[in-house]
């Protein structure tokens, strides 16, 4: 079993609940992961809003970035966080502070933080760390 706990038909269930995706630490550089991963999501038919402070108002892939989760609008389904783990901390304190909690927050590969991970949970946010979608959406058939 993975780091996060999760089985596979614990990964089914969270992106078959998810249609709006928040991807903080979007990256507009076509050689960085989370530019190609955000690409993928849209590919999907999922509804991304990238998030990074420094390239907000701009668009990547015909999505327009925002500074922070509290700006996107509308609820989000899930939080996709490409920050270091010792950042992932504060991206999940931010986002269980919207209005509109996310159902899940999900760590990218690498990302690892077991102490904002049970914030999440106890707060019935589901968490996934140190995977990435556009790994399992493939390798789950989904």
């Amino acid at each position: 079993m993975a780091i996060d706990g999760k089985s596979d038909d614990d990964i089914r269930a969270i992106l078959g609940a998810t249609r709006t995706i928040a991807l903080v630490g979007a990256s507009a550089n076509a050689d960085r992961p989370s530019n190609r991963v955000l690409a993928f999501l849209l590919s999907r038919g999922f509804t991304v809003h990238p998030v990074n402070p420094g390239l907000a108002g701009k668009t990547i892939h015909g999505a327009t970035v925002y500074g922070s989760l509290a700006d996107v609008p509308g609820p989000i389904d899930l939080v996709d966080i490409f920050r270091a783990s010792d950042a992932a901390g504060g991206v999940v304190d931010e986002a269980l502070a919207l209005p509109a909690r996310p159902k899940a927050v999900w760590m990218q590969l690498g990302v690892v933080d077991t102490a904002a991970a049970a914030r999440a949970e106890a707060e019935g946010v589901k968490v996934v760390m140190d995977r990435c979608p556009a790994i399992e959406i493939p390798r789950l058939g989904l």
